[in-house]
């Protein structure tokens, strides 16, 4: 068992498609906003598909302002060591110290040689990998005396000056999987960065030792050495193999990489925002609980993903107050002349038994419709500000509308709520969308709430419509520049609806839920 103690941090890793560029920084900035720690990219220089890695890095940093960035990993062979410090150093200065440096010693080399670099067989691609950090070390040394000297076989660096120093101590991860390059790992990075994709049953754990042992010999510890793993996988509603299934199987998997074989850093390969967004709101916790439940000694399961039970009246070893979440209101400003519904017609459910308490548990059903509906009035901000950024030009529509089309609200198309969307998979996985819907429970559970229920699922398909009538707006500004006064006014029509059904949404079920739970 190897765990090395390290915190736990959570990334993704984002094809750098050329085809689709403002998607690639959308997805960046989606994962930002889900809470993730670090975006990747892979680095092939002599992919035309692919955009150039290092200009996406200086572009996402501009475009981010707390994710960490990094490639994943460096072609060294295609990048100079000397001029690849400088690159580090100046973007982790220009991001905030946001910048970490995965390092390659080089693959595919056909299409490296015709990229213009020399082949090396695989000892001599280690050594030159090795004579490369010595070189990036010593260009961020700014404040040692002397000038750079690394007068290597395949890297000759010597009388550079010094500097600049990065804004933080920049790791540097290799991605090894043979032993020459685990020894190195051992002896020289900061990290080891391999793909589980490409690893065997043992192969973590073997590399564990290789990598352990080559850090004593070189008088450092095995803790210096942070273990990070790009993985990848499937979310599906029942188990179908590893990391193919529900999130609890996810976090019960991802815990037992972390006790077992050490594994701080979990990357996750997908360019499907809803991946992202389940990855960061459900897995992602529920590993950092495992985790740190097996570190404090306690027994708690590392499939356990967190959700409120529905406590009965009356249950006994819970404190019980009266309902205490309040929802939030509708200010009542309009800017738009369009009405789509007539809010005076909406039917209220029935009113709240003014004697009976609740746990807080159950109070914390309702707590969690509020902060998923924080989370779209949050994109609903973006999107204005968005719009703001198309009419002063500092941002294309493209860019915009890629933005939007990430967002949760554009996910769910409005068909079973965002609360069932988000809150019931995670209460219960391992059922189908249809046992899970949080709208048949209501109506099951209190048939006085039917009308209330009724009236939601008909404004959902509203606001679809509202919210496709943005992005048609939106294609319509790329051919006709004075086009703006309409998608303004689609914003606005969205910003009616999205804010006043939501208010109307917690006003009739945070009590309910709070009441009834989800089954």
């Amino acid at each position: 068992m190897s765990d090395y103690g390290h915190p736990l941090e959570f990334g993704s890793f984002i094809t750098p498609s050329a085809a689709d560029p403002t998607r690639v920084v959308a997805l960046t900035v989606l994962a930002e906003q889900a809470g993730l720690d670090l975006v990747t990219y892979q680095d092939h220089p002599y992919q035309p598909g692919f955009l150039d890695t290092w200009t996406l890095l200086s572009y996402a940093a501009a475009r981010t302002s707390s994710v960490r960035l990094a490639a994943n990993v460096t072609n060294l062979p295609l990048r100079p060591p000397a001029v690849l410090a400088r690159s580090v150093a100046a973007l982790d200065l220009l991001s905030g110290g946001r910048i970490e440096l995965g390092l390659g010693a080089g693959a595919f080399w056909d299409a490296i040689e015709a990229m213009g670099s020399p082949r090396l067989t695989a000892a001599q691609a280690v050594q030159a990998l090795e004579e490369g950090i010595d070189v990036i070390r010593q260009l961020w040394d700014a404040g040692a005396r002397g000038p750079v000297r690394v007068d290597g076989e395949f890297h000759r660096v010597v009388g550079a000056k010094r500097g600049p120093a990065p804004a933080h101590d920049v790791g540097i991860w290799l991605g090894a999987y043979k032993p020459r390059m685990l020894a190195l790992t051992g002896r020289r990075a900061d990290g080891w960065l391999p793909s589980l994709a490409y690893l065997k049953d043992g192969d973590l754990a073997a590399g564990n030792r290789i990598i352990d042992e080559a850090a004593l010999e070189a008088g450092r510890k095995p803790a210096d050495v942070r273990r990070l793993l790009n993985i990848g996988g499937r979310f599906t509603d029942i188990g179908r193999g590893p990391l193919t299934g529900p999130a609890e199987q996810w976090a019960e998997e991802l815990s037992d990489l972390a006790l077992t074989d050490g594994v701080s850093t979990f990357i996750l390969a997908s360019d499907d925002p809803d991946d992202l967004r389940r990855f960061a709101a459900e897995v992602v916790p529920a590993v950092r609980e495992a985790v740190a439940a097996e570190r404090a000694g306690t027994t708690r399961s590392p499939a356990a993903v967190p959700a409120p039970p529905a406590a009965a009246p009356g249950a006994a070893g819970a404190a019980r107050s009266p309902f205490s979440v309040t929802p939030t209101s509708d200010d009542g400003v309009r800017r738009s002349s369009t009405v789509v519904w007539d809010e005076q017609t909406r039917p209220a459910g029935p009113a709240p038994d003014p004697d009976r308490t609740y746990t807080p548990h159950e109070l914390a059903g309702g707590r969690h419709l509020i902060e998923v509906h924080d989370g779209l009035r949050g994109e609903l901000a973006q999107i204005h500000d968005l719009i703001d950024q198309v009419e002063a030009g500092t941002i294309d529509v493209g860019t915009a509308r890629s933005h939007i089309n990430t967002m949760t609200m554009r996910q769910n198309n409005w068909t079973l709520g965002t609360y069932c969307e988000s809150y019931c998979r995670i209460v219960t996985t391992h059922h189908t969308i249809e046992d899970r819907s949080l709208f048949p429970h209501l109506r099951r559970a209190d048939p006085r709430l039917a009308p209330v229920v009724d009236r939601l699922e008909q404004e959902h398909h509203v606001i679809h419509e509202v919210l496709e009538g943005v992005d048609k707006a939106l294609v319509t500004l790329v051919s006709t520049p004075g086009a703006l006064p309409e998608l303004r006014e689609a914003i606005n029509l969205l910003s009616d609806t999205l804010l006043s059904h939501l208010a109307y949404e917690e006003r009739e079920l945070i009590e309910p839920l709070s009441r009834l739970g989800v089954q």
